[in-house]
C-alpha cells in the first residue's frame, strides 16, 4: 500500500461526508448523484484493496453488520417524554395563557415551532463525534438498540464535523418514509406479489426494527434531528432555535419548516399555513409543535406528570369515518372499572382498519345515546386511539338497542355497583373476577412492580383460566409441572420463570406496596408511605387520619390504602406472599432530621414518575434541603430530561449528578444502613 492510497482514500471519505451535508441537511447538493456514485465505488475500490484503510466512520461501512439475532434494549440517559395534545385554537390559546401566568409575563413569548412528523421516534448518541449509539423511544426509559440500522440511513452522518462538534451528544429525531418512497417501495411489493405496508408510519418503523441491516438499507428511511438530550463538551445553546442550528453546524439533518414565532397569533398562523399545504409536503405529518424557545424559561416552566409544561402538540383534526355499531361489550380493568366498547362493522380510518372503538364510560354512552344497530362517526383520537364521537340520528333505525351496564360482571358474574362522584360502574367481585385477577397479576409482575421477568400476559392469562393462579400469592407456589403443562412453555422458559419469582423475593418496602395495586398508588405515593411509615405494619395499622399526614397523599387516596388493608381478603393474600419467602429491608427510623441531613439538592429537567415538587418533598421528607441553583454548597443534582445549564455547571464544579432512580435508590440504601448500624 503507498502512502498516496491512504491519503486518498482519507480525501474521499471528507469529501463524500461533505458531499452528504451538502446534500441532505442544506439541500443544496454541489455535485450530481452520479459524481457522487463514482467518488464512493473509487473509496471501495480502495478499500477493498487494502482492508486495513477501513474506518468506522467511513461511508462504504453503512451496511456492514450481520443479521441480529434480537434487537437489545438500550437505557436512556435521559427520558424521551410524550407531550400534550392540544386540538382546538381554544386550547393552544389555553396553553399560551398559561405559560404566561407562570412567568408572570404579559408581553408575548418567543416559541420554536416544528412539523410533528408521523415516523418513529430515536435517539442517537455521539461519542467525540462519531455515531456510537442508536435506539427506538421504546417506553421513553428503554429502547432497541437499532445502531447498526441507523447507521445504514444517508441522512444519518456516521461522524459529526465544524468547530463546535460537542464531546458528547445524544440527540433526539424522528425517522420516517417520505410518501413517494413509501409509494415506490410499496409498487414494486406489488409487482413482486409481496405484501405492501398500510402506510408509511406503519412502512418506516417496521423498516428500522429490521434485524438484517442490509433490509433497512434497502428501504427509502429518511430523518430529521429536533431535540438536543444531552451535551458535554460544548455548551448548550440558550434557545430551541439555537440548538437546532448547532444541530445543523454539525452535521445533523433538521427540518426546513421549523420556525420561531411570537405569541399566540404566531402559533395558530404556524398551523394554519403548514395545515393548509401538509398535503404537498414530501413527508406525513399529524400536527405541529410548539416548545418556549428560550431554555431558562423551560426550566422554570418545568414539568407534569410525564410531559413537558413548556411545549404541546397541536395536533390536526383527526381522520373520520362513518361504520355501524353491531354490538356494545363491557371490558373489566384491574380496579373492577367496566368500560363499554363499541363492536363496529370494520372500517378503513387514518391508514388502520378499525373494528372496536371505546366509549369511555357509561356516563359518555348514555351522553352520546350510541345503540346496537346505529350509524355512528368514528375517528382515531389523537390518530392513536379509535373512539365513537357522535352518532348519525337521522340514520337510526326502528330496532337500534339502547345499551344499559350489566347488573351482573360479564366475567365473573358478581354484582356490578356504582360508587357515588365516580363516572365507572365497577366489578364487585375483586379478586374473585379472572379479568380483575389478570390485570391485577400483570401489574404485580410489571417492570416496575415485582419484576417478574418472563411472566407475560399470555402465561398470566392461561394461569388465571386454569385456577392454577387465583391471585398473586399462588404465584409462588408454581412449580415445574404446573408451568411445562402450558402452552409454549419449555422446560427451559420455565426454569427461567421459576428463578425469576425467585429473585423477585428480595425486593423493596416501596416496590412493593406499589405492586399491590391499591387504586391511586403510583411509585412516587408508595415511596412517601413508606418513609413515612418504614414498615409495612404499621401502614397497615394506621388509620385514614394517619395517612392523610404523608406528604402528597389527598383524602381519596388515603381512604383507597385503608380500605385495601381493611379487606381480609387482601389481608390474607398479603399474609401469605410474605409466608412465601418475599422480604425487604423495612425503612428506619430517621436519625438527626433523616438519612439526607445536612446535604444540599438541585434538581433540573423532568423526572420519570415523579413531579419536581414530589420530588423536593420527598428530599425534605428525608432531612434534606432543596436549593433552586448550583453552587459550591451543593451536594447532588437530581437531572432529568432537558436538564439545562445547571447540569454543565454542576459537572464544572465536580458535583455527583444522580438520575431519580439513583436517588430513590440512595434513600433505600441509607435507610437500611442505619437500620443496621
Amino acid at each position: 500500500m503507498s502512502k498516496s492510497d491512504g491519503q486518498r482514500a482519507a480525501d474521499l471519505r471528507r469529501e463524500l461526508a461533505q458531499h452528504s451535508y451538502r446534500y441532505y441537511v442544506l439541500a443544496d447538493p454541489l455535485v450530481p448523484d452520479a459524481e457522487y456514485d463514482r467518488l464512493l465505488r473509487e473509496l471501495q475500490a480502495i478499500e477493498a484493496a487494502h482492508p486495513e484503510l477501513v474506518t468506522a466512520d467511513s461511508p462504504t461501512q453503512r451496511v456492514g453488520a450481520a443479521p441480529a439475532k434480537e434487537l437489545g434494549d438500550v437505557e436512556h440517559r435521559l427520558p424521551l417524554l410524550s407531550l400534550d395534545n392540544a386540538f382546538t385554537d381554544d386550547e393552544v390559546a389555553a396553553f399560551d395563557r398559561r405559560i404566561r401566568e407562570r412567568l408572570a409575563r404579559t408581553d408575548p413569548i418567543d416559541y420554536a415551532c416544528e412539523p410533528k412528523f408521523d415516523g418513529l421516534a430515536v435517539a442517537l448518541t455521539y461519542e467525540d463525534g462519531v455515531l456510537v449509539r442508536g435506539a427506538t423511544r421504546g417506553d421513553g426509559v428503554r429502547g432497541e438498540d437499532v445502531t447498526q440500522n441507523l447507521r445504514t440511513l444517508r441522512s444519518v452522518p456516521l461522524r459529526l464535523d465544524g468547530e463546535s462538534v460537542p464531546r458528547m451528544l445524544e440527540v433526539r429525531g424522528e425517522v420516517f418514509m417520505p410518501v413517494a418512497g413509501f409509494r415506490r417501495m410499496n409498487a414494486e411489493a406489488e409487482l413482486r406479489g409481496e405484501k405492501v405496508f398500510v402506510n408509511p408510519r406503519n412502512a418506516a418503523a417496521g423498516s428500522l426494527r429490521q434485524l438484517d441491516p442490509r433490509i433497512t438499507a434497502s428501504r427509502p428511511l429518511e430523518i430529521y434531528f429536533y431535540q438536543i438530550g444531552v451535551i458535554e463538551g460544548v455548551e448548550r445553546p440558550a434557545t430551541q432555535t439555537g440548538a437546532l442550528e448547532l444541530l445543523r453546524t454539525v452535521g445533523l439533518r433538521t427540518c426546513p419548516e421549523n420556525r420561531c414565532v411570537r405569541g399566540v397569533e404566531g402559533l395558530l398562523q404556524f398551523y394554519s399555513s403548514l395545515g393548509s399545504r401538509r398535503s404537498t409536503l414530501p413527508y406525513e405529518i399529524d400536527g405541529v409543535v410548539y416548545k418556549v424557545d428560550e431554555v431558562s424559561l423551560q426550566e422554570r416552566l418545568g414539568f407534569v406528570s410525564r410531559a413537558p409544561r413548556f411545549a404541546i402538540a397541536h395536533k390536526f383534526p383527526a381522520d373520520e369515518e362513518l361504520t355501524t355499531v353491531r354490538d356494545v361489550e363491557w371490558q373489566v380493568g384491574r380496579s373492577g372499572a367496566l368500560t363499554p366498547v363499541a363492536r363496529l362493522a370494520p372500517v378503513f380510518v387514518g391508514g388502520v382498519t378499525v373494528s372496536n372503538a371505546t366509549l369511555h364510560n357509561y356516563d359518555e354512552l348514555q351522553r352520546k345515546d350510541v345503540r346496537v344497530g346505529d350509524t355512528v362517526v368514528v375517528r382515531r383520537a389523537g390518530d392513536v386511539i379509535p373512539e365513537v364521537v357522535r352518532v348519525l340520528l337521522d340514520r337510526r333505525i326502528p330496532t337500534a338497542v339502547a345499551v344499559s351496564p350489566p347488573l351482573r360482571c360479564p366475567v365473573c358474574e358478581s354484582p356490578v355497583i356504582r360508587v357515588e362522584g365516580e363516572a365507572v360502574t365497577r366489578c364487585s367481585g375483586g379478586f374473585h373476577c379472572p379479568a380483575q385477577r389478570k390485570e391485577s397479576i400483570r401489574h404485580f409482575a410489571s417492570r416496575r412492580g415485582m419484576d417478574i421477568e418472563g411472566l407475560g400476559p399470555k402465561v398470566i392469562e392461561q394461569l388465571v383460566d386454569s385456577g392454577r393462579v387465583l391471585s398473586a400469592a399462588d404465584l409462588y407456589g408454581l412449580d415445574m409441572a404446573s408451568l411445562t403443562s402450558l402452552d409454549r412453555m419449555g422446560e427451559k422458559s420455565a426454569a427461567n420463570l421459576l428463578e425469576a419469582l425467585q429473585k423477585s423475593k428480595r425486593t423493596t418496602l416501596p416496590r412493593f406496596l406499589h405492586a399491590m395495586g391499591i387504586s391511586g398508588v403510583g411509585e412516587a405515593s408508595a415511596l412517601s408511605l413508606a418513609t413515612h411509615f418504614r414498615s409495612l405494619s404499621a401502614l397497615m395499622a394506621a388509620g385514614t387520619e394517619e395517612i392523610l399526614a404523608v406528604p402528597d397523599i389527598g383524602p381519596v387516596i388515603a381512604q383507597n390504602i385503608r380500605s385495601f388493608f381493611s379487606d381480609t381478603q387482601n389481608e390474607e393474600i398479603i399474609d401469605r406472599l410474605l409466608a412465601s419467602g418475599i422480604q425487604f429491608e423495612e425503612m428506619a427510623a430517621p436519625e438527626s432530621g433523616g438519612v439526607l441531613a445536612g446535604k444540599v439538592f438541585v434538581i433540573t429537567g423532568t423526572l420519570d414518575g415523579m413531579s419536581r415538587e414530589q420530588a423536593a418533598q420527598l428530599i425534605r421528607a428525608n432531612g434534606g434541603k432543596v436549593s433552586t441553583s448550583v453552587s459550591e454548597k451543593t451536594d447532588f443534582l437530581i437531572a432529568g430530561n432537558e436538564p439545562g445549564s445547571k447540569l454543565m455547571k454542576a459537572e464544572k464544579l465536580s458535583k455527583t449528578v444522580l438520575s431519580l432512580t439513583l436517588l430513590l435508590e440512595l434513600i433505600e440504601s441509607l435507610s437500611s444502613h442505619r437500620q443496621h448500624r
